[in-house]
């Protein structure tokens, strides 16, 4: 991420006539050598550019978002303005809305944010305290657990049983988001500081608490990943993955009978046996027919098969 002081100088910057995205999203050095190369490139012209944006809202604050799909689904997004148009293309704001009714909007959003995480801090410190666990604090029954090789040094503190179910399904969780968190962009320098990681274990907390019917699935760290590097503001990235995970959260509901992509699979398949049915043959044979290879790629967007901007530009032009 940059400040808006050098961001005038990053606007300028090209290599062979494209803005360099490495500048937006710096890879770790031991990483670079293995990293995947990233496909998109910014063109000139065509990508919606911070002009183009705020050239597209009127004088009180309605956008012509006909205008700015056309741009995106022409070149994608700028880097410097990503997280504002996502607020836009996940339906956190509406087009026909002014300035000051988002402002309203997204004032009472934070207050609610702040309200559902100072529920969690009271029954975990830790939540809200620039650090996270990766241990379990809790036993299946509520028991707190005291074992010297928790994170108890980082301010976790049980000290009396859990009863209430909510509470514990919840705490339950806490350990799992912290170890997903350690592995989510490992790649990014952004991910380097604990700070960062411990933004987007509480923005995956606080959702858990919220919506204790889905509470967190592994591969909803891919998904959150992009807000809390976007936007700045955590109520603000917590609020655009909510809103993401509207979308989405079917793909995390499993049961003992069956898995939340099933029907997208289902379609995959159908699709592949249409459009190359000696592929679609081939699979068979190889005993994926049912196309659980693909389970991954859908349920996180193909996160971890392309390139982080790649994959931005992906969802962009899908949200569009």
């Amino acid at each position: 991420m940059v400040g808006c002081e050098g961001l005038a100088g990053l606007l300028c910057k090209k290599s062979g006539g494209e803005e360099e995205l490495g500048v937006f999203y710096p890879i770790r050095p031991e990483c670079q050598e293995n990293a995947s190369r990233t496909r998109f490139r910014l063109r000139a012209g065509k990508t919606l550019s911070p002009r183009k944006w705020h050239a597209a809202f009127c004088e009180d604050g309605h956008l012509d978002i006909a205008k700015v799909l056309t741009r995106i689904q022409r070149g994608g997004i700028h880097p410097a303005i990503k997280g504002l148009v996502w607020e836009f293309l996940l339906g956190c704001y509406g087009p026909n809305s002014t300035f000051e009714e988002r402002n309203q909007i997204r004032q009472r959003r934070r207050e609610q944010y702040s309200i559902w995480k100072a529920e969690c801090k009271n029954l975990v410190p830790v939540i809200g305290s620039g650090k996270f666990i990766t241990t379990p604090i809790i036993t299946d029954d509520g028991q707190p657990i005291t074992d010297s090789s928790t994170n108890n040094d980082q301010g976790v503190h049980v000290n009396n049983a859990v009863s209430d179910k909510k509470a514990i399904q919840w705490m339950l969780l806490l350990h799992q988001i912290g170890l997903d968190v350690v592995r989510t962009d490992r790649t990014l320098v952004f991910y380097e500081s604990e700070t960062n990681q411990a933004k987007l274990w509480d923005v995956l907390a606080v959702y858990a608490w919220v919506d204790s019917d889905i509470g967190y699935v592994q591969g909803m760290n891919d998904i959150c990943s992009p807000m809390v590097i976007l936007l700045e503001n955590e109520a603000d990235a917590f609020w655009c993955f909510d809103r993401a995970m509207k979308r989405l959260r079917e793909n995390f509901r499993c049961s003992a009978s069956s898995i939340g992509v099933q029907a997208q699979l289902s379609t995959l398949s159908q699709v592949i046996k249409t459009v190359d049915p000696k592929l679609h043959k081939h699979l068979e044979e190889l005993d994926g027919g049912e196309y659980l290879f693909a389970f991954r790629m859908l349920m996180v967007l193909f996160r971890r098969e392309f390139t982080f901007v790649d994959a931005l530009y992906l969802w962009e032009i899908d949200f569009s």
